[in-house]
């Protein structure tokens, strides 16, 4: 969706661009259209999946977070002044692995998110936009432990598959939700059609739906265990940015 809606944008700002050069004086409220590429750093609640990995032989996941990368875009619309609407996605991972009794484990946790972003660029704060938003969308969780003997041929992976005492073994926990997250954003422009962005949210995750493997229901779901997560992100964008 993210790669459908900046091309899109930035079509917009190419036509648009020159009218609004011309007369700065027009624009009582800021205005801003745009988008482009966002990094981001997801720091999840790992602390129920931490035992369960730490069991199996990995070792724990870090509680500092992991890397994401994603797509951010969006307009200020003109029939209220200082909003702005777009769209928004993330996603990452991060993995642990180990030897143990001579076998390869290995645990992947991933975490994406994405959704409709609706944001109020405070007006009385001048050159930068300081926004606060919310972004309403779905995101989803998994966790993937596989143990096997490392590399192995075409055949012996059918065998392995058809035998009731097969090496290879993988399992995956998953988790999706609709969210609803909360955000602050610091915007610089550097030259009128280029910005870049900080920012911060927090992910709550609502409804959640575990599942194991191929999307049976997973049943007796610790009530400790949720998918809320902060998020730091950044961002580079192109467009046109009247602060």
């Amino acid at each position: 969706m993210i790669k459908r809606i900046v091309p899109v944008l930035i079509l917009f700002l190419l036509s648009t661009a020159q009218i609004h050069a011309q007369d700065e004086t027009a624009w009582d409220a800021k205005f801003a259209a745009g988008g482009g590429f966002t990094p981001a750093w997801f720091v999840p609640d790992l602390s129920m999946i931490n035992q369960k990995v730490e069991s199996f032989g990995v070792g724990k996941f870090s509680t500092s977070g992991f890397f994401a990368t994603g797509g951010t875009g969006f307009i200020s619309i003109a029939i209220i002044k200082n909003i702005r609407l777009g769209g928004m996605g993330l996603g990452g991972s991060m993995k642990n692995s180990s030897l143990v009794n001579g076998k390869r484990r290995e645990a992947v946790y991933s975490l994406g998110m994405g959704g409709v972003t609706a944001e109020y660029t405070m007006p009385f704060i001048k050159n930068i936009a300081v926004s606060a938003g919310v972004i309403l969308g779905g995101g989803g969780n998994s966790l993937e432990l596989y143990e096997n003997q490392g590399p192995e041929s075409w055949d012996d992976a059918w065998k392995d598959v058809t035998s009731a005492q097969g090496q290879t073994k993988h399992r995956t926990i998953s988790n999706s939700y609709f969210l609803l997250a909360p955000t602050l954003n610091v915007e610089i422009p550097v030259y009128r059609f280029f910005a870049i962005r900080l920012g911060a949210g927090y992910n709550f995750a609502l409804g959640n739906n575990w599942k194991v493997d191929n999307d049976q229901e997973l049943t007796n779901v610790p009530k400790e265990l949720n998918s809320n997560s902060l998020f730091i992100q950044a961002g580079i964008f192109i467009g046109f940015f009247n602060y």
